[in-house]
């Protein structure tokens, strides 16, 4: 629960981008838990596929190192991640906007899973074979940009009565994040929140607000479209060839739009008629 120096207690409102967060994971929570009562032993199969293990990763298995985030070992590990993107996320969501809140999850997911793949090959702190799984490297990012963004905030240590401002809230965590690493604590986990507080910490201070490396749905329409002009082109050639194949000449400039037997001599291909996607 939070509280700043103008707000009363209340209950974070569920914002856009964190209802999907929460959708998400929680459907492939069911799911996979329905996988498992129907089908026992698949539920492991699919951890393997899924989960991430840095041997698998660095043997091409890339996937890896998003999906993991999506899978939870059992309810209270869903349910106190959830809670972590909802009670913190909605507040930088609100002030941020959902593109750029994504952005930052995805960052410290990523960057989590990176930690602990070069953690993990020193021997130090677990091991290159140890699956981890959980959505904590984005939950730590968003703990930590919210104690850098809201430090003055003042939070209420459920279910103990007193507050505390945002910022020392974030330097206790770290410091017992680490405290459970160096102890070594037989999970790679630790590795991960510590990974998640990293790369939070630099997404704030150092990624430039227009930054968009993580949106994935412009990312998508970038590739889809790549792919529809691709085709076009390719379809263009196609009919040339047809075409010359019948004694008649048609032609496509370099983007695949058709070119009018009277402006063949033009520049730049003349009238862009046609095949326009």
């Amino acid at each position: 629960m939070v509280r700043s120096r103008e707000m009363t207690l209340s209950l974070p409102p569920f914002s856009r981008a964190v209802i999907w967060l929460l959708g998400l994971n929680t459907a492939i929570f069911l799911l996979m838990e329905l996988f498992s009562l129907a089908v026992p032993g698949i539920d492991r199969s699919i951890l393997e596929y899924f989960g991430l293990i840095p041997t698998q990763v660095t043997h091409g298995w890339i996937w890896q190192i998003v999906t993991y985030s999506f899978l939870h070992a059992g309810f209270w590990h869903w349910f106190g991640n959830m809670l972590g993107i909802w009670m913190f996320g909605s507040a930088l969501e609100g002030a941020w906007g959902s593109r750029r809140f994504l952005d930052l999850y995805f960052f410290g997911v990523i960057g989590a899973a990176i930690t602990t793949i070069i953690i993990s090959y020193g021997h130090v702190l677990g091991s290159p074979n140890t699956m981890t799984i959980g959505a904590s490297g984005g939950v730590f990012a968003i703990l930590m940009a919210f104690g850098i963004v809201f430090a003055e905030n003042e939070i209420m240590m459920i279910p103990f009565p007193f507050l505390i401002k945002a910022k020392y809230f974030i330097a206790i965590l770290v410091v017992v994040e680490l405290a459970f690493a160096m102890s070594g604590g037989g999970s790679v986990a630790y590795v991960a929140h510590l990974g998640g507080l990293l790369f939070g910490y630099v997404y704030v201070k150092f990624v430039p607000r227009g930054f968009r490396g993580f949106d994935l749905s412009e990312r998508y329409f970038g590739v889809r479209n790549s792919y529809y002009r691709w085709k076009r082109r390719r379809a263009a050639r196609k009919f040339e060839v047809y075409m010359k194949g019948h004694d008649r000449k048609v032609s496509f400039d370099e983007h695949g739009n058709y070119i009018p037997p009277d402006d063949n001599d033009k520049p730049n291909g003349g009238s862009k008629s046609g095949w326009v996607n």
